[in-house]
């Protein structure tokens, strides 16, 4: 039986001699058409094998392969595998769906940067080899009131740096309730072992005071690093120093201290939700000898690893060999110098870029935003179970762990019933895809994190995903 269904399937060259395939073939290509059909009849001669395609059917009937599959699969193999999404989920800075977007004056700088050549490493005045740093360095150094600055392709990297360049043989110092791990398996002990420098744990889980760090200092130490701990929180019996005592401590004993910051907190940004974040002028201001933090979280730039602090330290990370292996791109280069350019010289701007509008908005034109996307699904639906609630946002990017923001949602019940799950999935997996939460058996729209521009595309996703 099995085997008149498979004598019945059509050959790769039956399928591409068909006319319809030829304007398949005109558009995508033969190549990408072949690999659709050989996937195909690939799937088809499986599900035959293990029975599952002879049912009722003919052999015929299972072998056919039509114009809408193959024009299906095209489609899928044809979409790239990183493309754009609507986050609704109210995570502002989601880092598995790409961190910060980016403001229009950074996405333009990228488009000039890649469309042609650019001054990347060459100098102009001068007519001869430039070097990439100077293009973010100068305004990086200003915004930070430091001595110096530079910048590589992560956080993690920065920090992998620092510790290659300045501590590799020797002690570093940590407090035990800043061993951090964050997202990917980042911790600071793997950090530590690769860099080649040694790990000095003091204090406790919970407590760790100046004496303790005091007392581990010796001839063979080489820094202390505080690690913000931007994921979590310990409360209750708790105790830390302030960084200004634990600079001091370190300059009187000659030992460099940096601070690992992560989020990248600017101060002077007028957000009131972020709370007691650190801002990385503060933490220079109260002496530290470098600063590590992000450029795709709070400051709401591109990927990179920012560094500011003391001339002399960050001319000993330029000049290490890894510092090329780290180094940035043009086109992260280009987005990056926009971005730092608005909070160093425009700072009325601010609000330009979209994690600073996020986290700035007011609950109240939620609300707005909220009601009217109800409205307009149920006058295309009627019967649409759709409401504006109220919920919490969330900064994300391991900033303000236990910051929620208040925030209005679009609550939404699968139209034919089934369970929230399918409707998340159906949203995902629709034009564009549409990320959302599920609370209280209901899928949760948060209209914090919808961007402008993209309300008609989430309408059409949400009213097809309940259509279905």
């Amino acid at each position: 039986m099995k085997q008149n269904y498979l004598r019945a399937l059509p050959s790769v060259d039956e399928m591409l001699r068909q006319p319809w395939m030829q304007d398949l073939i005109a558009r995508q290509g033969r190549s990408l058409a072949l690999r659709a059909v050989q996937e195909l009849i690939a799937e088809r001669r499986a599900g035959i094998l293990s029975g599952q395609e002879q049912r009722a059917d003919t052999p015929a009937d299972c072998a056919e392969i039509d114009r809408e599959a193959v024009t299906g699969r095209l489609e899928q193999l044809a979409a790239p595998s990183l493309r754009p999404l609507i986050n609704a989920t109210g995570i502002i800075v989601h880092t598995n769906l790409g961190r910060a977007p980016l403001c229009e004056a950074a996405l333009e700088a990228v488009i000039r940067t890649a469309r042609g050549y650019s001054t990347l490493e060459f100098d102009i005045e001068q007519g001869r080899r430039g070097h990439r740093g100077v293009h973010v360095s100068d305004c990086l150094r200003r915004l930070c009131g430091a001595e110096a600055a530079c910048a590589v392709n992560n956080n993690a990297a920065a920090v992998l740096l620092c510790l290659s360049a300045l501590a590799a043989g020797r002690d570093v110092i940590v407090s035990r309730g800043e061993l951090i791990e964050i997202g990917g398996s980042f911790r600071i002990p793997d950090i530590m072992r690769q860099s080649g420098a040694r790990l000095v744990e003091v204090g406790t889980t919970n407590c760790t005071h100046l004496h303790d760090y005091r007392n581990a200092i010796t001839e063979n130490s080489a820094l202390i690093l505080k690690a913000h701990t931007s994921n979590y929180r310990i409360v209750g019996f708790t105790a830390g120093v302030e960084p200004g005592e634990l600079a001091a401590l370190g300059h009187a004993h000659g030992v460099p201290v940096v601070y690992d910051m992560g989020s990248g907190c600017m101060a002077g940004t007028g957000i009131d939700v972020l709370g007691d974040e650190p801002a990385v002028q503060d933490v220079l201001a109260a002496g530290f000898d470098l600063v590590m933090f992000s450029g795709d979280k709070l400051l709401g730039g591109p990927q990179a690893g920012l560094v500011a602090g003391r001339k002399e330290y960050v001319d000993i990370l330029e000049r290490h060999p890894l510092a090329r292996a780290l180094r940035l791109d043009k086109m992260t280069l280009a987005a990056l110098e926009q971005t730092l350019r608005i909070y160093a010289d425009a700072p009325e701007r601010l609000e330009t870029l979209p994690v600073v509008r996020m986290l700035k908005v007011a609950p109240e034109e939620l609300r707005r935003r909220a009601r009217r996307f109800v409205r307009r699904l149920q006058a295309a639906l009627p019967g649409c179970t759709a409401r504006a609630v109220e919920d919490v946002s969330q900064v994300g990017g391991g900033a303000c762990p236990l910051r929620e923001l208040p925030t209005w949602a679009v609550e939404l019940e699968s139209g034919t019933g089934g369970a929230p799950q399918q409707l998340e999935r159906r949203l995902r997996q629709g034009r564009p895809p549409v990320v959302a939460r599920i609370r209280h058996d209901r899928v949760v729209l948060d209209m914090r994190t919808v961007l402008p521009g993209e309300t008609d595309l989430l309408f059409d996703a949400v009213h097809a995903a309940l259509a279905s």
